[in-house]
This record gives C-alpha cells, sequence and structure tokens, in this order.
C-alpha cells in the first residue's frame, strides 16, 4: 500500500533540480500535529527559489488545505516550473484567487505626533481655565455692580430659575433621597443586628446623610438636572442667534445670563440640600422602624445627639460651592456652544460630566480641609 503521508523529495531534470511531492496533502493528513510539523521541517529545508521546480502529478491527493500551503510557501507566486494535473491546476488557481492579501504593517509610532496630541489636549484644557477664570472674575464683577445698584438687577431672571432650578427639582430629589435612605437602612441594620448595635444607626444615618450623601446627592441631581438645562438654554440662544443679539445691543452676557443663574442656583442648592436630606432621614428612620424596630421618636430623639450642629453647616457650605459651580460650568459649556446643532448636544454632555466630576472633587476637598469639623 502506499504511504499516504505526505512528503517531498527532491530529484534533477534536463531543465534543472526540482522536487517531487508524494501522499497526501490534504486536511485530514495536515491536521495532526506530528504530520504538520514534519512536513514544515521539509518546506523550510526547500526554499522556493527561481529556478527550482515542482512536480504535483505523483500526489495522492491534494485540496484547498495543501494547495493553500504551498501557494504560502510559493510566496503567493506562481514558480517558474510547475508540473500538475487540470485538477490540481484548478484548486491552485481557486486559492490564489480567494487569498487575501496582508494587511499592510501599522505605522511606527512616532513620538513627534503623540507629544503634539498632548499638546493640543493640554492647550485645549487651558483655554477652558481661562475662560472658566474669566467668567469667575466678570460674575466679582457684576456682583459689585449689583450690590451699588441693587434696585437695576436682574431680579426678575433669578425669580425665575429659583422656581425652574429650584421648586421644580423638590419631587425627583425627595424621592431619590427617601429610596436611597431605605436601601442605606435596610443594608447597616443587616450588619449592626449582628453586634447588637441597632441604636447607632441613628449615628450613622445622622453622619452620612446630613454630613455627605445628603448635600452630594442632592447636587449630582441637581447637575444633571438644571446644568443641563442651563446649557442646553444658552446654547440655543447660540445657535438661534440671540446672543449675538445681545451683543449688538450693548446686553452684557455676564450680568444677564451667568449672574442670575449662579445667584439662583447658590441660594437654592441649600434648600434643596436639604430637603433631600429630610427626605433620606425619613426613608432610613422609616426602614430602621420596619427592621429594628426602633421607633420614628427615639430617632428624632438622638438624632440632635447624635449629630453636631456643624456637620449641618458644613453641608450648607458646600451646597453653595456646588451651586455655584454647576451654574458656572453650565454657563461656560453653553456659550462655547458653536451655531449648530452636534456642538449643541456634544456641549449638553460635556456640562453634565464635567459637574458631577466637580462636584465629586469638590466634596472630597471638603471632606480633607474640614475632616476635624462636626465629628
Amino acid at each position: 500500500m502506499t504511504d499516504p503521508a505526505p512528503r517531498i523529495a527532491r530529484t534533477n531534470t534536463p531543465e534543472g533540480p526540482g522536487l517531487l511531492l508524494h501522499g497526501r496533502w490534504g486536511a485530514a493528513e495536515l491536521g495532526t500535529r506530528r504530520q504538520w510539523k514534519a512536513l514544515s521541517v521539509q518546506l523550510q529545508a526547500q526554499p522556493a527559489t527561481a529556478g527550482l521546480g515542482w512536480d504535483l502529478r505523483e500526489l495522492q491527493w491534494l485540496d484547498h488545505v495543501g494547495a493553500q500551503l504551498l501557494w504560502n510557501h510559493w510566496g503567493r507566486a506562481w514558480p517558474a516550473r510547475l508540473m500538475a494535473t487540470d485538477i490540481q491546476r484548478d484548486i491552485l488557481e481557486r486559492v490564489a484567487g480567494f487569498t487575501v492579501a496582508e494587511p499592510p504593517p501599522p505605522e511606527p509610532w512616532r513620538l513627534a505626533q503623540e507629544v503634539d496630541h498632548l499638546g493640543l489636549l493640554v492647550l485645549h484644557g487651558v483655554d477652558h481655565a481661562r475662560h472658566m477664570l474669566q467668567m469667575v472674575g466678570q460674575l466679582v464683577l457684576d456682583l459689585l455692580r449689583l450690590a451699588r445698584a441693587p434696585q437695576r438687577g436682574p431680579w426678575r431672571d433669578v425669580s425665575g430659575h429659583l422656581y425652574r432650578m429650584g421648586a421644580t427639582a423638590l419631587p425627583i430629589t425627595a424621592l431619590v433621597g427617601f429610596l436611597i435612605g431605605v436601601v442605606l437602612a435596610y443594608l447597616m441594620s443587616l450588619q449592626l443586628r449582628q453586634f447588637g448595635a441597632e441604636s447607632f444607626i441613628v449615628n450613622i444615618l445622622g453622619i452620612s446623610l446630613i454630613r455627605e450623601l445628603g448635600p452630594m446627592l442632592a447636587a449630582i441631581l441637581v447637575a444633571g438636572r438644571s446644568g443641563s438645562s442651563i446649557t442646553a438654554q444658552i446654547g440655543v440662544m447660540r445657535v438661534t442667534e440671540e446672543l449675538d443679539a445681545m451683543r449688538v445691543m450693548g446686553i452684557p452676557h455676564g450680568f444677564r445670563l451667568v449672574m442670575p443663574r449662579t445667584l439662583a442656583l447658590a441660594l437654592a442648592m441649600p434648600l434643596i440640600s436639604v430637603w433631600t436630606t429630610l427626605a433620606a432621614l425619613a426613608g432610613g428612620m422609616l426602614a430602621a422602624d420596619i427592621a429594628m424596630d426602633i421607633s420614628p421618636a427615639y430617632f428624632v430623639q438622638a438624632l440632635p445627639a447624635a449629630v453636631k450642629v456643624g456637620n449641618l453647616t458644613l453641608a450648607m457650605t458646600k451646597s453653595v460651592v456646588f451651586g455655584a459651580c454647576i451654574a458656572l460650568i453650565g454657563c461656560h459649556w453653553g456659550l462655547r456652544v458653536k451655531p449648530n446643532t452636534q456642538s449643541l448636544g456634544e456641549g449638553t454632555t460635556a456640562s453634565v460630566v464635567t459637574s458631577i466630576t466637580m462636584v465629586i472633587i469638590v466634596d472630597a476637598l471638603f471632606a480633607i480641609a474640614f475632616k476635624s469639623i462636626g465629628i
């Protein structure tokens, strides 16, 4: 019986040296590791030079796997001397036609391009910081102008923004705060019950909600709700060319757009924070009553002793800073919107992301700077 193992034999012909292929060059034979390794060694020992002939007529079997192996070994080019049957040539031509060229190697990493890209990012960030600094400086000047002539201030705008940013935000902040209080109380009750320390839930809820979670949760909700609204309002004014009309008429953007929104949100944010904290405490009180049989009367009586007044003062101070920063960031991105709808969407998204990031960073700075107050 003829040996079916794929192999190569070297021969000499009148035209020059050649290779005679034997065995079965198919998927069944080449699929075994031993056969594949042995044939790879033979092919490496016989590089496809220009004067080397290839005789495939003695093969017992040739399918597309064996043809692909030969085509790749030939460097995806036809050898100068090839002896094969018509069926073998058809298989090789089909493989050659469907072989996909290798993708070009990726361009080498260039330090100059990366440094240039980093420089553009730095300049872009410096430009944003410069614009924010200008807005803060203009806000200080506008507040001094308002203090000199309060009767000429845009109080109607401040009142409208107070209602839209403050009063209309009370339902959603109360709902979210209440649910957060319920979740925290249930999670802490599972741990406190193991040590018989159920009464300390008042201390934990009071400190965490009044000092940290209440103001930060309210600020994040307002940043997603009112911060995006500020950017969208001013951005639409840019798209409809209202900002250009205000500039032509001599109406300053800072005094009529930035300052009313900043004042309104700085005034509304502490009230929203207290409202959210009270809703969260109510949720925690209800959950503590259900899960640990701690009555609301005991909760209300123990809360003032567990939480010092300094925590509430710190929370209110943080809320004012949160509100002013959210309004300034919203105005900053709104004024930088270009007169097209795509820029409006990108600016609104960037405003929300920047505001939420700012809230977390400022809260962390307050926690580090005032770690000894109220504890």
